[in-house]
């Protein structure tokens, strides 16, 4: 009996893990040893594998989110394509418009094009990276234009995926903006625009320190650890299913409300998700919008984008600002481009060109490494976006399991990616990742114009 009780408490283990993991998206798995045999993408194809269809489907193949088989492995790899139908949700209207089609101009080619992996001594392809990565979609622009576009498993080109912590970088975005604006004063502190936050540890933190995620917060997304904070918080968010009998915060805000301080604000970088859900709350109190609403009006009508998108919600309808947006990929793809071309799309001026300038230009790199990433040497981090200081000033959005956007200005270059790789942390996918994005814009870079 021994042996099979192990089994099933490693099992509750690993699901819990990957549920935190899939919503939160810290680096805690960078730490854990790699698996010595992960299943490919191939075998664990969602389509092949047949989850979710019949009616009903069989037992065995029915994904819920109660149970927690939303964000097991390899379920999730259907469930990332397919939230709406698992917890509720609330949309991003692109408005009424045609879509505004992006042109392409394919080059077969650049499934050739080889690199090697951080750490590794063998050549890969970029088609081969695709497969490594469990790449559910990847669009390449270049001077605006599809170069390159691939689909595999559940995700279509007309369909939707979760975009985890790229999330944020579009709410980092729209908080700058309003900074820009005057709407927001990035020296306030947080209570002057949400009064219900002034007795918790955000309550004398500055806007800024939001933006930057610089705040001294006695929070830990330390998976391992049954008792850190972030079991409350997915709980709180309808996130995570709740055990028999909960009696916890309800939702984001009352969450919010119960955070106490760890230190100093203004410190040492740290990645913390509710600091997003934190600016979040004061986006909505400075606009009187949601941020859905507030995203739609700034961001998917003006860019002429192809779908709605939509956001996870908790019990009352509090969008998920730090992991909760799910579109379609060339809608991402379309936000890239937007920010490679300084914050104008078509003529128009949607974003203030000072805000992209900023976030281009990085954050404070002396307070990035206490975060120890191993895979992001030199990076920094400002309003929410991961910026590589390296020589062609590129910048990326990052989410856990592979969502993306990685934008080379010099490159003239976006990529947009979604994927659902079996380990959370990036650091498992940036080796295969970050080295084939140097590849690629060293080929498009060659090309005539």
């Amino acid at each position: 009996m021994t042996q099979p009780i192990t089994r099933r408490r490693w099992r509750l283990a690993a699901t819990a893990a990957a549920i935190a993991a899939t919503c939160l998206g810290a680096t805690a798995f960078a730490q854990q040893p790699p698996s010595p045999a992960l299943p490919t993408a191939d075998q664990t194809d969602p389509v092949k594998l047949g989850w979710m269809v019949g009616s009903p489907p069989p037992a065995d193949r029915v994904i819920r989110f109660a149970d927690g088989s939303g964000y097991r492995f390899p379920q999730l790899r259907w469930s990332f394509s397919h939230f709406r139908q698992l917890v509720p949700t609330t949309g991003v209207s692109r408005g009424v418009g045609a879509p505004d089609p992006l042109p392409r101009a394919e080059r077969p080619e650049l499934d050739a094009i080889t690199f090697t992996p951080l750490g590794g001594t063998a050549p890969m392809t970029w088609r081969q990276s695709f497969d490594a990565n469990y790449t559910d979609g990847i669009v390449v622009l270049h001077r605006g234009k599809i170069v390159y576009e691939r689909y595999a498993g559940a995700l279509q080109p007309e369909g939707q995926h979760i975009a985890m912590s790229v999330t944020k970088s579009f709410f980092g975005l729209l908080g700058a903006t309003l900074v820009a604006e005057g709407k927001l004063d990035e020296n306030a502190r947080v209570s002057q625009y949400v009064p219900e936050l002034k007795d918790s540890a955000f309550g004398d933190a500055t806007v800024r320190q939001l933006l930057d995620m610089r705040t001294g917060l006695q929070y830990s997304e330390n998976y391992a650890d049954p008792n850190a904070e972030i079991w409350a918080h997915t709980r709180a968010g309808n996130v995570m299913p709740r055990p028999p009998g909960y009696q916890g915060p309800q939702t984001f805000y009352e969450y919010l409300q119960t955070v106490r301080k760890d230190g100093e604000h203004g410190g040492q970088f740290a990645y913390r998700t509710i600091n997003t859900d934190a600016l979040g709350w004061v986006i909505r109190r400075a606009t009187g919008q949601s941020i859905g609403d507030l995203l739609s009006e700034r961001i998917w009508k003006k860019l002429g984008m192809e779908q709605d998108a939509y956001f996870t919600v908790d019990t009352v309808g509090n969008e998920f600002a730090g992991g909760g947006l799910n579109a379609g990929l060339r809608d991402l793809a379309r936000f890239g481009e937007l920010m490679r071309n300084d914050g104008r799309y078509r003529g128009q001026q949607i974003i203030p060109a000072a805000v992209v300038a900023d976030i281009r230009s990085g954050g404070d790199k002396a307070a990035f490494p206490a975060a120890a990433y191993p895979t992001l040497p030199g990076w920094s981090y400002r309003n929410m976006w991961w910026v590589t200081n390296n020589a062609h000033g590129a910048y990326a959005a990052r989410g856990i399991h592979g969502q993306l956007i990685y934008v080379d200005p010099k490159a003239e270059m976006v990529i947009a990616r979604f994927a659902s790789h079996p380990i959370a942390a990036n650091s498992r996918i940036d080796p295969t990742s970050l080295p084939a994005f140097s590849a690629m814009a060293e080929h498009l870079m060659k090309l005539p114009r």
